[in-house]
C-alpha cells in the first residue's frame, strides 16, 4: 500500500553546524518525493531537545516545523517528534497509508531517500532500513576505511539515522521507547516480532564521524573505540 502522507522526523541536540546541511538535503529529497507521487504530504518535524545553540535558529530558516523539547534522550525525542508530528499534520484517516521517515541532525540522506522508502513501502514494506556511510570529511580515510570493511554486511546493522517505518507498525510495536541509545534496534526487534516485514533500501545516508558524542555510546563512541584499535 503506498502511503499518502509522509512524517520525517529528526531530533537534534546542539546540532547548530550540521542541521542546515540536514535540513536542505531534506528538502531535496521531499522534491524528488513529491515530484514522483502529485498529492503526496510530506511534513517535517525537528526535535530541540535540550538546545542551547543556534540549532533553533537553524530550523526557523527552513519549511519545517519545530519542537522544542527537554526529553534527554534521543528516543523520548524521537517519540515526541513523532507524536507531534501526526498532530499537526491534521487528520490522517488511514494512518496504514502513513509513512514515518527517521534520520538524525548530523546527517544528510541522498535525493532519492524518501522515493526508494515509498517504493519499499508501496511493495508491502512495514519497516525499511538503510545504511549509513562516513562524512570523509570528518575522518582519516583509514577510519573510514575500518568502518566499510566492518559494514559490509548492512543486514546485520541498524541505524535511525536511515530507518522508515508504517504509522500502523510503530503504534502496535509501542513505539521508540525513552532510551539514550538502540531505541532504533529495539523497534526494529518489536516489528519484526510481530509479523512486520522489514526490508533493506541501498540508499546510504552520510553521517558525522565524530568520535565525542551526544550519548553515552552510540556510533560517536563506537568509533572512538574503533579508533583507538587502530592506533593500537
Amino acid at each position: 500500500m503506498r502511503p499518502t502522507h509522509v512524517l520525517v522526523v529528526v531530533p537534534a541536540h546542539q546540532e547548530g553546524d550540521r542541521l542546515a546541511a540536514c535540513l536542505d538535503a531534506l528538502a531535496r529529497a521531499t522534491a524528488a518525493a513529491t515530484s514522483c507521487a502529485p498529492g503526496l504530504r510530506v511534513r517535517t518535524t525537528v526535535v530541540l531537545d535540550r538546545c542551547s545553540d543556534r540549532s533553533a535558529e537553524v530550523v526557523a530558516g527552513h519549511d519545517v516545523d519545530a519542537l522544542p523539547t527537554d526529553a534527554g534522550s534521543v528516543g523520548a525525542a524521537r517519540r515526541a517528534g513523532i507524536a507531534h508530528a501526526r498532530t499537526v499534520a491534521g487528520p490522517i484517516t488511514r494512518p496504514a497509508r502513513c509513512w514515518v521517515a527517521n534520520t538524525d541532525a548530523d546527517s544528510t540522506v541522498p535525493e532519492g531517500w524518501l522515493v526508494e522508502q515509498l517504493d519499499a513501502a508501496a511493495a508491502g514494506a512495514d519497516l525499511v532500513l538503510g545504511p549509513v556511510r562516513l562524512d570523509p570529511a570528518e575522518a582519516d580515510p583509514v577510519l573510514v576505511a575500518a568502518w566499510t570493511d566492518r559494514h559490509t554486511r548492512p543486514e546485520q546493522h541498524v541505524f535511525g539515522a536511515n530507518l522508515g517505518v508504517r504509522l500502523t507498525s510503530y503504534d502496535a510495536a509501542g513505539g521508540f521507547g525513552a532510551h539514550h541509545e538502540h531505541e532504533d534496534v529495539r523497534l526494529v526487534e518489536a516489528v519484526a516480532a510481530l509479523g512486520g516485514r522489514v526490508t533493506r533500501s541501498r540508499s546510504a545516508v552520510t553521517t558525522s564521524a565524530r568520535r565525542t558524542g551526544r550519548t553515552p555510546g552510540g556510533l560517536a563512541g563506537y568509533l572512538a573505540t574503533l579508533e583507538t584499535d587502530l592506533v593500537g
